[in-house]
């Protein structure tokens, strides 16, 4: 009801900015509805060396529906309902694409009633003002940045709420800045504080705080073939992150090359600088992680190739891992397995996994591929490998990637991935890593638009 409650007032308020009724009815009129129908089906097996492998599985069936009024002198307000809901479900479950975070923030199990149960949400809710090239919007909204993402991999995206600005430099260039106090990841239906669904149970002690907020400033410029984005995200008595990327993109004969380099640094703040100081067993000492990355792309006809190489820095005596919390995969070398220890899941902020973890060197290379050309309309394939290493590993971690997609129009989307990693790695809080002898994943995905 509360929900339902802040939308109905957001939307009041850019419908009743002008008291003529003939503009309120025009908003109506204009107004803009969409949506997706989104079936998911999802198996994950995991062998181990010394215990009994596991298999879950799921099928959940969801999407989203929006309604975006007409802009009403510079006024105007959206709505998103998402929802996934399970069915055919084995004693085992994947809930990774159900209410897995649900089942962490309640302490229930990732298995738990709360896991497997299905739930709706209103996503989005925001009332917005534009006029010329300056932007204000206020409410819950999905954004895409490189540490703060949607990342639409899973049925639903995840959202945050809070206050956003944007000013437009040219037709490809603009200025940003966010006020972010709440974050609901994909695989809940709850708005948490930012900071608390990072930190989880511990926030308080290690920020001093029950509650935090993120500031996020970011430029996203353009000219001619270059690109330069530029963020910092910075969550009180927290972290403070920088991320910045560079683009070149230049064409030779038939072929589009582009040439990338990123580079992203991290250090803890406030009070939580002080608590891992004073607590060097808890995350490994302060938060020092700083990571390079490179990539260069070649399309040619119908084919498409990568080569992308990533470096996060080894810091001894210091949490050297970066801190991806709400659903950032920032590195060239992510891999879709990359993140399957769940960074983002509720309290879980300073786990890591494969090339994410201090000094891990990533190797990753990537063959696309459309067969337009055979007639074989909207039919692509992808395959990706990646190669990480790290001194604390005992083997390499290799993840290898199989996708084959079809596309009907701008509509329908059909999607068959096939994922298998070799001595999947994973980091604990304080850097201890373990690793797993092989995790298979096969998904199934049809997506319809409207």
């Amino acid at each position: 009801m509360k929900q339902l409650s802040l939308a109905t007032l957001m939307l009041s308020s850019a419908l009743l900015a002008t008291p003529e009724v003939n503009s309120i009815s025009e908003v109506f009129s204009e107004a803009k509805t969409s949506g997706n129908i989104k079936y998911y089906y999802i198996q994950t097996d995991k062998d181990f060396d010394t215990s009994p492998s596991t298999s879950a599985n799921a099928n959940s069936i969801g999407g989203q529906l929006s309604f975006d009024t007409a802009s009403l002198y510079g006024v105007s307000g959206g709505v998103t309902f998402m929802t996934t809901n399970p069915f055919l479900l084995d004693d085992t479950v994947d809930t990774s694409i159900i209410g897995k975070d649900n089942g962490a923030r309640l302490n229930a199990g990732l298995n738990a009633p709360y896991a497997t149960d299905s739930f709706s949400v209103l996503g989005e809710a925001y009332i917005q003002y534009a006029y010329s090239d300056f932007n204000f919007l206020y409410g819950r909204q999905v954004v895409k940045t490189p540490l703060l993402h949607a990342k639409e991999v899973r049925m639903l995206p995840s959202a945050v709420q809070g206050a956003f600005a944007s000013y437009k430099l040219a037709e490809k260039s603009k200025l940003e800045v966010a006020y972010i106090d709440r974050f609901k990841q994909r695989t809940s239906n709850q708005f948490m504080n930012i900071i608390e669904h990072a930190l989880g149970g511990d926030t308080e002690l290690v920020t001093g705080s029950t509650d935090g907020y993120v500031v996020m400033a970011g430029a996203d410029y353009k000219v001619d073939d270059l690109t330069l984005k530029a963020y910092d995200y910075y969550a009180q008595d927290f972290l403070n992150s920088a991320y910045i990327d560079v683009s070149y993109k230049l064409k030779i004969a038939d072929a589009k090359v582009t040439f990338a380099a990123q580079y992203i640094n991290q250090t803890s703040i406030g009070n939580a600088d002080n608590y891992f100081e004073n607590n060097a067993s808890y995350a490994g000492g302060t938060i020092s992680s700083n990571a390079f990355g490179a990539k260069t792309s070649i399309s040619y006809g119908s084919a498409k190739f990568l080569l992308a190489y990533s470096n996060v820095l080894r810091d001894d005596g210091s949490h050297d891992s970066l801190v991806l919390p709400w659903d950032g995969t920032p590195l060239f070398t992510n891999m879709i397995t990359s993140n399957d220890l769940f960074q983002s899941i509720y309290g879980s902020a300073l786990k890591s996994d494969s090339i994410y973890i201090g000094g891990s060197q990533g190797i990753k290379i990537a063959y696309s591929q459309n067969y337009d050309f055979l007639g074989l309309d909207g039919i692509s394939s992808t395959l990706a490998y990646l190669n990480t290493s790290n001194d604390k590993f005992l083997e390499n971690q290799q993840d290898y990637n199989l996708v084959l997609a079809y596309k009907h129009s701008k509509k329908f989307a059909l999607a068959l991935k096939g994922i298998w990693v070799q001595n999947n790695s994973g980091a604990s809080a304080d850097g201890t890593v373990s690793q797993l002898k092989l995790l298979s994943q096969y998904r199934v995905i049809a997506n319809y638009k409207f």
